[in-house]
């Protein structure tokens, strides 16, 4: 078994989803006692986000390449970054390594292929849905994206940062969302994806009917799979 190297504290509501769901996928394919080989460097998400919104993209791509080079140094086979949105400095960490880093995009890519989805809906924080880096690594493979519009895109990241970063759940939101998602599926969606991984806290696919496909979830599923194989 390979051990995994997670970068998290992004926030640390969706990483220690992250190990769980490790851990129970481990112990499916293993059975017994079997756990996950892991190692854990969880960030300070006050030093991040400030410098997210405040475009200093830079200055993030330093704190996540020297976690990065922590987990090599430790002993990790592998770097799994525990959020969607600062894989926008995915080139960086994977230069600052030697090691591979498992592409959150590139495995949720994969899910939707392999079910023959080709448009699909992204929810995300304003940067995951309105920058490049995560849309273009879809669409590169063959992966049609619809965002909602501004205002629904505002909503969004207000109750990522606000509510779900902080362990809220709250009922106007989840609502909020679920409109969001149902509007998506009438401009052609025919799958969502969740593309914060603190948005399957909020919601999941027993509230609607439209397909969702959990980032957080689909990169676990990827990290274990690698350290198996």
């Amino acid at each position: 078994m390979k051990t995994i190297g997670i970068i998290g504290g992004m926030s640390w509501e969706s990483t220690q989803t992250y190990y769980r769901l490790i851990n129970q996928k481990v112990r499916e394919q293993l059975g017994g006692l079997h756990s996950a080989k892991v190692i854990l460097y969880s960030v300070d998400f006050a030093e991040i986000e400030p410098l997210q919104h405040a475009g200093d993209w830079a200055g993030t791509a330093d704190i996540l390449a020297e976690a990065a080079q922590a987990l090599e140094t430790a002993g990790a086979d592998f770097i799994v970054l525990a959020t969607n949105t600062m894989h926008k400095v995915s080139p960086e960490i994977e230069l600052a390594v030697n090691i591979p880093l498992l592409h959150i995009a590139d495995a949720t890519a994969a899910a939707l292929q392999a079910d023959n989805i080709t448009t699909v809906g992204l929810l995300g924080t304003k940067f995951t849905m309105e920058q490049d880096f995560y849309r273009d690594r879809l669409e590169s493979h063959g992966i049609c994206v619809v965002v909602p519009e501004i205002r629904e895109r505002n909503r969004i990241h207000e109750v990522i940062f606000k509510e779900l970063c902080l362990g809220k759940t709250e009922p106007q939101s989840k609502a909020d969302y679920l409109n969001i998602i149902n509007k998506l599926g009438e401009y052609g969606a025919d799958a969502i994806i969740l593309g914060c991984t603190e948005i399957g806290l909020l919601i999941d696919q027993a509230d609607t009917s439209i397909k969702l496909y959990d980032t957080t979830e689909i990169h676990a599923d990827q990290a274990v799979k690698f350290a198996l194989k």
